[in-house]
């Protein structure tokens, strides 16, 4: 699909869709508890959609209660044979360590842009806890044979946080306690989110500054009701673009999240902006922003809103956190760079850091999303306040995480 934004106007209130980093954790930690969830505020994205299919697979009887929620009984899992995650990374790193600790033979796959992302960790650390794992040259599909054994394990922590996640969901479930010590992990914030979730289903971890991790085995997940939050990386959008001039209020969103993005926040403070809370929600006062310098090493999903918002801050804005991009729904940093170089933005890509040539104004042109949603939204953004508007080609790509992003778009346009 081929989408058109051109320069507009956007007034009024924006309600955040919920978080389908904290939906997915809530939907998979209810279908291994025992008794019945109510599961809240689930949305509709793609991500969520395919896990919920997945929990089903796996034994979890799930019924929606409305547009909103589900109730979902979980507890013994079965083993089936297949198992397809859809495009989601996080259902995939998740889901993986489960099924390892079951005494059976599984195939998970996938689709899409998931199919070239790595599974490299996989590789490197289940076969030393004791299972069976062939993976495809690295990539999906990958073969899965437990059962998991406990034990004391050192793992890398730098490719990605969801992998630690993977591990902290799925240790407690197997008979031997464990002692999981992280190596340089990525994105904390995440991990706690995690954490945070496990305790709510009545699983406790111990740890050390994140660094070490003493897990019980023989937990048990206890059912609970649980509301998904409002997701800050799709609010990052919203922001950037109140930033910018839009006269709209954010709102659906927790302040007391544990969620890495919303830094989002400080990034807009340290380019010079005023934020307003009120109970309408949060409005942004952005009449003297400049170029500004952010570490998004813990928060890379930011990234696109970030360069959105420094094409247009004028001087050299500087991200940190490069590194984390490599293995996205895109090369994220790379088609970051050649879209916004077709506006007319330099962007230059130096070790770990993204150097944004910010300009006061872009004229347009035609772009792609890279078939990555955070693309295709930060580019919509852009085009609101180009000169002449800007074609976006895959926009449909919004609905892995927010697939009323262009209907919401349109609600605000006056």
């Amino acid at each position: 699909m081929i989408r058109e934004v051109l320069p507009s106007h956007l007034q009024g209130t924006i309600q955040i869709p919920p978080s389908k980093s904290d939906g997915q954790r809530a939907i998979i930690a209810a279908s291994l508890a025992g008794g019945t969830s109510i599961v809240s505020n689930i949305g509709t994205s793609e991500d969520v959609r395919h896990v919920i299919d997945a929990v089903v697979l796996l034994g979890a009887k799930v019924e929606v209660q409305d547009d909103d929620s589900l109730s979902i009984q979980g507890g013994e899992l079965k083993s089936p044979t297949d198992l397809n995650v859809g495009e989601s990374g996080l259902a995939v790193r998740l889901l993986t360590p489960i099924v390892a600790s079951f005494n059976s033979n599984i195939c998970i796959d996938g689709k899409g842009s998931l199919k070239n992302r790595s599974m490299h960790f996989f590789d490197e650390v289940l076969p030393k806890m004791g299972v069976q794992f062939i993976s495809t040259n690295g990539f999906l599909p990958i073969q899965v044979k437990g059962p998991m054994k406990g034990g004391t394990y050192t793992v890398d922590g730098s490719q990605s946080s969801q992998y630690i996640s993977g591990l902290l969901m799925s240790l407690p479930l197997i008979d031997e306690s464990s002692e999981l010590n992280v190596e340089s992990l990525a994105s904390k914030p995440y991990v706690q989110m995690t954490l945070n979730t496990l305790r709510k289903f009545g699983i406790q971890i111990e740890h050390d500054q994140f660094s070490r991790f003493l897990i019980a085995g023989k937990q048990h997940y206890i059912s609970c009701d649980y509301q998904v939050e409002g997701d800050w990386s799709s609010a990052s959008y919203w922001l950037v673009a109140a930033a910018l001039g839009a006269k709209i209020s954010i709102t659906g969103l927790a302040m007391n999240s544990l969620q890495a993005d919303k830094k989002m926040l400080d990034a807009l403070v340290a380019a010079g902006c005023n934020l307003i809370f009120t109970p309408d929600g949060i409005k942004v006062n952005c009449e003297q922003k400049r170029a500004f310098q952010f570490d998004a090493t813990h928060c890379p999903d930011l990234f696109p809103a970030l360069v959105s918002f420094a094409a247009l801050c004028p001087g050299v804005s500087i991200i940190n956190g490069v590194k984390r991009l490599k293995n996205k729904e895109s090369d994220r940093g790379f088609a970051l760079k050649t879209e916004f170089e077709k506006l007319g933005v330099q962007i230059d890509l130096i070790d770990d850091e993204m150097h944004i040539q910010g300009t006061t104004s872009i004229e347009g042109g035609i772009v792609n999303s890279n078939n990555d949603h955070r693309i295709a939204m930060c580019l919509a953004i852009v085009g609101l306040f180009s000169e002449k508007g800007i074609k976006i080609e895959n926009a449909d790509a919004v609905a892995k995480s927010y697939p009323d992003f262009w209907n919401d778009l349109e609600k605000l346009i006056c």
